[in-house]
């Protein structure tokens, strides 16, 4: 099954995955393609020039792709193709596309209230007051229509959202 987590900055996206890759061996993170160097730190993404991203899309080497705060993001078609569960960070922004680009897809967004996604950003230290508001702005963006999605609340610990990220990643139930 191919897993897309989405959700606004600073919910917590990225530490429930590695939780959730740490608990499940048997699922594999989709590593995404970034125009950001790599030094900048953060989750595990291949960093690239605009020129190179670009001429990887135009090729189709990507399933999904979009632009968010100045960047471009992708998500490997090959990385897509292998085997067993995967799981990668999306964007609620992109996500129409998804289920006709990547069948199959389960959407799972994370989640917490304002006050706690300001006080994430503001720990990782990577954005300026104004990049913060900006983001907690686009924190209510809503999934377009029709799109079948699980929302995981990680307003607690990060063994309780990791919890919760594991039980969304189990299969519907009959």
């Amino acid at each position: 099954m191919i897993f897309a987590v989405v959700g606004p900055s600073g919910s917590g996206k990225d530490t429930l995955i590695r939780g959730a890759l740490a608990a499940r061996p048997d699922l594999r993170r989709v590593r995404r393609v970034i125009t950001r160097p790599e030094a900048a730190g953060g989750e595990d993404f291949e960093g690239v020039s605009p020129a190179l991203f670009a001429a990887r899309k135009a090729v189709g080497e990507f399933a999904l792709d979009w632009q968010a705060h100045g960047l471009c993001y992708g998500i490997p078609k090959a990385a897509l193709a292998e085997p067993g569960d995967v799981i990668f960070n999306g964007s609620r922004a992109a996500i129409a596309a998804a289920p006709g680009a990547i069948p199959g897809l389960r959407v799972i967004v994370v989640t917490a209230p304002e006050p706690i996604l300001a006080a994430r950003l503001a720990a990782r230290g990577r954005e300026t007051k104004a990049d913060i508001r900006a983001r907690l702005a686009r924190a209510s963006l809503a999934l377009p229509p029709g799109i079948d999605t699980v929302t995981v609340l990680n307003d607690d610990t990060h063994e309780a959202g990791i919890a919760r990220l594991l039980a969304a990643l189990q299969p519907p139930s009959a």
